[in-house]
């Protein structure tokens, strides 16, 4: 078995969902379920298809993240794979939905951070065994962080 870690190519402002499903239809159900979340997200996505003609699928509603999408999977080539790229909306609004696509298995990150994905390669293929979603804390929140966090998710509009 060889490990390698593969950096996604991602600028920083975009988010990235990294998962694993099972079945051709997925590209579909997921642009689906991310359509829904609410007509201003900025999409791309793509899947690793790991059996038949194994082509990387890709769909979206913006041809950048697309693209990007597509170039990170080729990158991954780990079967079952898939990787979707978000603009104008964040990975907690449309999670749900992701989960709730019947083919998901897993997710392994929803980031903004820099990301590398584990990958295992053996004879049978590529496998995804996790991934490195941005560095270890430097420390532990004070109460003044704790006030700080807060704070922030108030001003966000994520807590009242």
């Amino acid at each position: 078995m060889e490990l390698t870690a593969v950096r996604i190519d991602k600028p920083d402002e975009l988010d990235v969902i990294i998962g694993q499903s099972h079945f051709i239809k997925t590209v579909e159900d997921l642009h689906e379920a991310l359509v829904g979340t609410g007509p201003h997200l900025k999409f791309g996505l793509a899947f690793c298809e790991a059996s038949g003609p194994r082509l990387v699928r890709h769909s979206g509603n913006d041809d950048e993240l697309v693209a990007l999408a597509t170039e990170n999977a080729q990158s991954i080539g780990a079967g079952h794979s898939f990787i979707v790229f978000l603009r104008e909306g964040y990975p907690v609004n449309v999670l749900n939905a992701i989960r709730r696509v019947p083919e998901v298995c897993g997710i392994f990150c929803a980031t903004a951070n820099p990301v590398e994905v584990l990958i295992a390669g053996t004879e049978l293929g590529r496998g995804i065994v996790g991934v490195v979603d941005g560095p270890a804390p430097l420390g532990v929140e004070s109460a003044e962080d704790q006030l700080d966090r807060k704070r922030l998710l108030r001003a966000i509009g994520y807590k009242l």
